[in-house]
């Protein structure tokens, strides 16, 4: 049982993941429209941005919440005892605020009030990679 609930941890947190990295990066060419007065192309990324967080995102983050505390409960005593686990649930729930940091972004866009260019969105996208980099470290090496 454990094996395929890990599995099914394993894919959602994919699926969020290449979300989470897909968005900002549609963040950046959507301002870049907005800069060149492109209605018609902010409304396509407008578009592109919410089914990609309503159809993809948020349903990865729901799944991969459901599928970790399950794998938590197969086995909670280990899990109670393992200081990287801790440090991971902090990392798990900074990602959560990335995800309703991205909510917040799309709304700006889809109000005109965005006033962030490509450079800030460039940087807002490394964001999940290096939060992906340390909970995948802490998963799988389990350094204390």
């Amino acid at each position: 049982m454990y094996a395929w609930v890990l599995a099914l941890h394993i894919i959602s947190f994919t699926c969020w993941f290449a979300a989470l990295f897909y968005l900002p990066r549609l963040f950046i060419y959507h301002s870049h429209a907005l800069r060149q007065d492109d209605g018609q192309g902010s409304t396509r990324f407008q578009i592109m941005e919410r089914k990609l967080y309503s159809a993809i995102m948020t349903p990865g983050m729901i799944l991969t919440l459901v599928f970790g505390i399950w794998l938590v409960a197969l086995d909670f005593q280990v899990y109670l005892t393992a200081g990287w686990f801790y440090v991971k649930a902090v990392l798990v729930v900074l990602l959560i605020g990335f995800h309703h940091i991205c909510m917040a972004h799309m709304k700006r866009f889809a109000a005109g009030t965005n006033r962030r260019g490509g450079t800030y969105y460039r940087i807002f996208g490394i964001v999940p990679a290096l939060l992906l980099i340390a909970i995948v470290i802490l998963s799988v090496v389990k350094p204390f």
